[in-house]
């Protein structure tokens, strides 16, 4: 894999996880470097959640030089048994992991003295992926319009709207984000461009998590 050698790495679903980390994390006061060489995490993003492989999350925690691997999966519909395929994914190399993860992200230190750290979106509790996180980042001030583009997006749905239901927190966000100055920003332009708020409250127990599982 193009991660064998990198210290500190990060394994996600997409590339849109791929782009808004790097803007999240370094609007909370860390340079992440503006080349992969420089990046002081290398992200990793496979198109879906087939890293979830007990092959794979063996062979990145063997890697060379490994110090710290994380994985970001989104609970989609079913948190539950997104924790239990995490788990079942690493019963080969960590046998210890808790019944549950923690609301603060979990982060485990393998015999080996790798740092192995788990994010499951939104909040490692709810269901939900990427979207439902940035959700959490609308600004306060921004309430009355957040809550007229969730009720248009519902009314859209029940006029034959062809999203389907599970991509209803995907269909509110880039509704809203279509009335913002500029419209339609992407996400990780939204969150450079503080369109959405990326030092809000809610985003900070993701910001320490990242923090302490790659010590920066």
């Amino acid at each position: 894999m193009a991660s064998k050698y990198k210290p500190k790495i990060l394994i996600v679903e997409g590339d849109q996880d791929k782009r808004v980390i790097p803007e999240l994390i370094e609007a909370n006061g860390i340079v992440w470097g503006n080349t992969k060489e420089e990046a002081v995490v290398y992200i990793d993003s496979h198109g879906g959640d087939q890293f979830i492989d007990e092959a794979i999350v063996s062979t990145e925690l063997k890697a060379s030089g490994r110090t710290a691997l994380g994985l970001i999966v989104d609970a989609d519909s079913d948190f539950d048994a997104r924790w239990a395929s995490i788990k079942n994914a690493c019963s080969g190399s960590i046998a210890d992991l808790p019944d549950q993860i923690p609301e603060s992200g979990l982060i485990h230190l393998t015999t080996t003295g790798v740092k192995f750290g788990v994010w499951i979106m939104p909040d490692n509790k709810s269901q939900g992926m990427l979207e439902t996180f940035l959700m959490y980042l609308i600004p306060d001030e921004s309430e009355f319009v957040w809550q007229y583009a969730q009720e248009a997006t519902k009314e859209a749905k029940n006029r034959g709207a062809s999203f389907i239901d599970s991509h209803h927190d995907k269909a509110y966000i880039y509704t809203w984000l279509a009335w913002q100055d500029p419209p339609g920003r992407q996400l990780h332009n939204a969150v450079t461009e503080k369109i959405l708020n990326p030092t809000h409250p809610k985003a900070q127990t993701f910001v320490s998590w990242f923090r302490q599982l790659y010590d920066l």
